[in-house]
């Protein structure tokens, strides 16, 4: 069997130098969790904690009201306040990135100016859900959004939820017109992605990043500016070596990073059938990071369930086989 080409950094540095001219955001951006009391009230100490050790970690910005974060269960109160909570914490360290998940546009272009108003760098909006709309009323959509607010929007491609899958088209004529800086693709459509990548080559301001913890070295061979993977709640240094070995195009050492952050992934499956596959993954990035010490429960936004001891058990001992604890 003929040997496979490996790419030198020679080879990353000519495929990525339009895509590191200017992006406005970069690097690991993590969806940052939001850790619930017992009482299912926002654990701001918890949260305190978490959001200095995703910083402490090396991290390039923040990811706050996301779907790792639990947004669609948070009320319009709580939101601003999780938001404004999070941007004075981080204190200008890294920027904030707002997610503004809704089903209508109005209701997004509203969290958009509560996220304006309390200072975040960009906000981060998916198609519109529960209604079906057709692509051109999602492009209206972005565009409304995009003419309502001043700062920056980031596009977010998450089917599995809102049942909506911004496509090539879609994306390259929102970035290209100015509505979108960028994407966050969660849609596991990498063929997609990648010819979005190559659509906009010559576009280096605009940021594109994969939402998969998974795949990470492999987009950024592709071309993308960053990462955005929930599971950098549990290992913030492991995604930000990830990065950095691809940077400097040591795809050897990347690839055994990413190898072993996805036997830290393998947290997400144990937890299933019993719960559903938000519990499944946030639950279990909860888990850990309450068995870490970052936070103090693992409760989960009703109706979804919380994973029981016997889970967290072997969540512990995937954290050992993975170097997280002694």
């Amino acid at each position: 069997m003929p040997s496979i080409p490996v790419p030198n950094s020679t080879d990353f540095n000519k495929r990525s130098a339009m895509s590191s001219a200017s992006p406005l955001f970069h690097g690991v951006v993590p969806p940052v969790v939001t850790p619930l009391t017992a009482s299912l009230e926002v654990d701001y100490p918890s949260f305190a904690r978490v959001i200095e050790h995703l910083i402490a970690g090396g991290v390039h910005a923040l990811f706050v009201l996301g779907s790792t974060s639990e947004v669609v269960f948070h009320d319009e109160a709580t939101r601003r306040k999780v938001l404004e909570f999070a941007i004075d914490r981080v204190n200008g360290r890294v920027p904030v990135l707002a997610g503004v998940v809704d089903p209508t546009t109005d209701r997004v272009i509203a969290h958009a100016r509560t996220a304006q108003s309390v200072g975040a760098s960009a906000v981060v909006a998916t198609a519109p859900f529960y209604a079906r709309t057709s692509a051109p009323e999602v492009i209206d959509h972005f565009r409304t959004l995009r003419e309502a607010i001043d700062v920056p929007v980031v596009a977010y491609d998450i089917p599995v939820c809102v049942h909506f899958k911004l496509d090539r088209h879609t994306v390259v004529t929102l970035a290209r017109e100015g509505s979108i800086v960028g994407l966050k693709d969660s849609s596991g459509d990498d063929g997609n992605f990648r010819y979005a990548l190559m659509d906009l080559a010559d576009r280096p301001e605009i940021m594109m990043m994969t939402g998969s913890e998974i795949v990470c070295d492999n987009a950024l061979l592709m071309g993308a500016h960053g990462i955005v993977p929930g599971l950098a709640n549990v290992d913030p240094a492991g995604y930000v070596r990830l990065y950095d070995l691809c940077r400097k195009g040591d795809w050897t050492g990347a690839r055994r990073e990413q190898e072993r952050l996805c036997r830290l992934f393998e947290m997400v499956w144990v937890a299933a059938p019993r719960v559903s596959a938000g519990s499944a993954g946030v639950g279990a990035f909860k888990t850990a990071m309450r068995r870490l010490g970052i936070i103090e429960t693992n409760e989960m936004a009703r109706p979804q369930r919380a994973l029981n001891d016997a889970e967290a058990a072997a969540i512990e001992t995937i954290l050992r086989q993975t170097g997280l604890l002694a």
